[in-house]
């Protein structure tokens, strides 16, 4: 219950609502279980599979999904409500991310010539890092000015 409110607390990763936060606490379960957030990325499935054999390299790169598929579903919406562009109001016509540092890792991404699924893997594995971080810290999400 504690980890579901230091996700929940203030707004705190914009993307994630109610719903989500749940889903991804109920999945992860104790974060004591992962000594690092590679092993956390790891037990999602969203970790890169590399096929090779002899002198074969593989040109493309799935992920695993080794891990639970609701919670490869939870945090790929996650991501996609966290970069989606959000109008400050109905009168301006200023548009802003929701979730500024996700938005500049997914433009970066993009310029350098990645598919948005890719990108999108490649965001997910960053807010892993994230909420791993927030939960074994047990601190607040900073929010880009």
């Amino acid at each position: 219950m504690l980890l579901l409110e230091i996700i929940l607390s203030s707004n705190q990763i914009p993307g994630i609502g109610k719903k989500i936060a749940a889903t991804i606490i109920s999945e992860i379960g104790e974060i004591d279980r992962f000594d690092n957030p590679n092993k956390l990325v790891a037990f999602t499935g969203v970790d890169p599979s590399v096929f090779e054999s002899g002198k074969f390299t593989a040109s493309r790169i799935r992920i695993t999904k080794r891990g639970s598929s609701r919670l490869r579903h939870a945090l790929f919406m996650a991501v996609r409500c966290a970069i989606r562009e959000n109008r400050k109001s109905k009168t301006t016509c200023e548009i802003i991310p929701r979730n500024k540092r996700m938005r500049q890792f997914y433009d970066k991404k993009r310029e350098e010539g990645k598919p948005f699924r890719v990108t999108g893997i490649a965001c997910v594995d960053k807010l892993l890092h994230w909420i791993y971080a927030l939960l074994k810290s047990k601190t607040t999400f900073q929010v880009l000015a």
